[in-house]
């Protein structure tokens, strides 16, 4: 059996389809019921941050899809990610497939990122069979641009010319999906990007033409951006994103080739994307 962290979100769904799809017993875990699981998926509410929550979920678990998400993400002293895995360690589970960020490998030591590079140092350390995801900014971070291109077609953020090569969610889902079925992967760290460095403003046109009229993009200033971000997301993880947006290293800029390596065909685009989702913006 496989049991998936965060199976609301833009990962953890498409994964659970993913893997029930592929005959595998799974457990949704997320604090609330999705109302889309598929046929023979079991859901079940637990909480990272009381890892003990998790014993009940994880029986009879072969491998686990960890996330850390939400407010966790901004108090580094929140939760010992060694109390989760002692947990898992536990439960008899196997393989742990930890769904990082490409910023515990990039900026280790920034406030935004050290909790997830602490989870990283935990699930190394914990003696289990273990993989690392780290994905760059998700495609799906354009979903903040839905009500504003609904209502008047226009699109803003930060940094208007400021290429990185953001990912879709599903491919994240799929890579999860073979590194927690398949042998081969242990102790191996994938950086997960899309084929191509994007920036907000050729986002904002490839979004107009899924949708067949024009989305007119508006840059706005890192402390509009800041407020507008702090309003859903822990101020040090703003801080830190608006740090990789505005000025990304070269490593951040990098097209990974691992999408590719692990699923044997090339990353979906952002136009892949946008025409998934056009719906949301009409």
């Amino acid at each position: 059996m496989i049991v998936v962290m965060g199976a609301t979100g833009n990962v953890g769904r498409p994964l659970v389809r993913a893997l029930a799809g592929a005959g595998e017993r799974v457990t949704a875990v997320s604090r609330t019921a999705p109302d889309d699981l598929p046929d023979g998926v079991r859901h079940r509410a637990a909480d990272l941050a009381e890892p003990e929550t998790l014993r009940p979920v994880l029986e009879g678990a072969d491998a686990l899809f960890l996330l850390v998400a939400g407010p966790l993400l901004g108090d580094p002293f929140s939760l010992n990610p060694r109390d989760v895995l002692d947990v898992v360690k536990a439960a008899g589970v196997g393989r742990v497939v930890l769904m990082s960020s490409q910023g515990a490998g990039t900026r280790p030591a920034a406030h935004s990122h050290v909790h997830l590079r602490a989870f990283e140092d935990a699930v190394r350390e914990s003696g289990l069979g273990w993989t690392i995801l780290r994905p760059g900014g998700f495609d799906s971070n354009a979903f903040a641009w839905a009500e504003p291109v609904r209502a008047h077609r226009t699109a803003a953020a930060p940094f208007a010319d400021v290429a990185l090569p953001f990912v879709h969610p599903s491919d994240i889902a799929d890579v999860a999906a073979v590194v927690l079925r398949e042998d081969g992967h242990t102790g191996r760290v994938y950086e997960l990007t899309g084929p191509a460095p994007l920036s907000p403003r050729e986002r904002a046109q490839v979004l107009g033409d899924a949708l067949g009229e024009a989305v007119t993009f508006v840059e706005q200033t890192r402390e509009e951006a800041r407020a507008q971000m702090a309003a859903f997301m822990p101020e040090p993880v703003v801080d830190g994103t608006l740090d990789i947006l505005g000025e990304p290293t070269a490593a951040e800029r990098r097209v990974s080739p691992d999408v590719e390596k692990v699923l044997g065909r090339p990353a979906r685009s952002f136009a892949q994307w946008a025409a998934d989702n056009a719906a949301a913006f009409r």
